[in-house]
């Protein structure tokens, strides 16, 4: 089945950019990024199981496939930005593994590349449990507040949360929890930032290690103050970071070295 997606901007511009939305929301997340990115070619997909693909079976490698194929379709002559958060970084770095020419300019935030092989076993108990409080507005609050979700956003996250099926979260975050870097990853030939925020947890900042080291075109920033949800905690920190990446001038001051 189809991914649905937005498609907005200047079709006329010399660059496509595509975001990719994380877990738990929609192409809406990247709002910020659309208004200031407006004279650019703007792709911004709804992967399957959440928005305007909420039918579909989701996987990581069969939304890489798709959104190559829509590179492929939308992009001809153009150079190639993709942003991608959380899921959607791990969706891109898969894309990068499987076609490592395809994309000009990466920008991996907040990916998780290290597995959790017990994950299996308790990610449906614990869905199971949880479920029955996604229809309370209190409960999503919580979770919403984590992700920098607040105002107009929040009604549209608190709506698609609504109706989103079990069985979705639980393949959701088995993807989620069990990905781990191609091999292939180490060939992708664009220019790739990877970042995290200071307040993330270790693991995410040794995820974001991992994937700099698995790859000389990567340089790593670490996001001073911000926590998992760079792109709708801080959007003209992060709008300007990628505009100044994409550029290739240099980063924005606040950014600081991964080390």
């Amino acid at each position: 089945m189809a991914l649905h997606f937005l498609e907005c901007g200047n079709k006329d511009a010399f660059l496509l950019m595509q975001f990719i939305h994380g877990g738990g929301v929609s192409g809406w997340m990247w709002d910020q990024q659309i208004r200031y990115f407006g004279h650019y070619h703007c792709i911004v997909p709804d992967l399957h199981g959440r928005g305007r693909s909420k039918d579909g079976e989701f996987s990581i490698r069969g939304s890489a496939e798709a959104l190559l194929r829509l590179l492929d379709e939308k992009a001809t002559g153009k150079k190639v930005v993709v942003t991608g958060f959380s899921l959607g970084s791990q969706i891109l770095i898969q894309m990068l593994s499987l076609k490592p020419d395809a994309i000009h300019f990466a920008i991996i935030n907040s990916a998780l590349a290290r597995p959790f092989p017990s994950a299996k076993y308790w990610i449906r108990p614990a869905i199971q449990l949880s479920y029955p409080l996604i229809k309370y507005r209190w409960f999503s609050k919580l979770q919403a507040r984590s992700l920098y979700i607040n105002g107009e956003n929040f009604e549209a996250y608190y709506e698609e949360s609504r109706q989103v099926q079990v069985n979705t979260l639980v393949r959701v975050l088995n993807e989620n929890m069990s990905f781990e870097l191609p091999g292939d990853f180490r060939m992708a030939t664009g220019k790739i930032l990877v970042t995290v925020g200071e307040k993330e947890k270790a693991i995410m900042k040794k995820s974001a290690r991992d994937i700099v080291e698995a790859n000389r075109a990567c340089t790593g920033v670490l996001l001073p103050q911000i926590g998992h949800g760079a792109p709708l905690a801080k959007p003209g920190l992060f709008n300007e970071m990628v505009d100044n990446w994409i550029h290739e001038r240099e980063l924005p001051e606040i950014c600081l070295k991964l080390n």
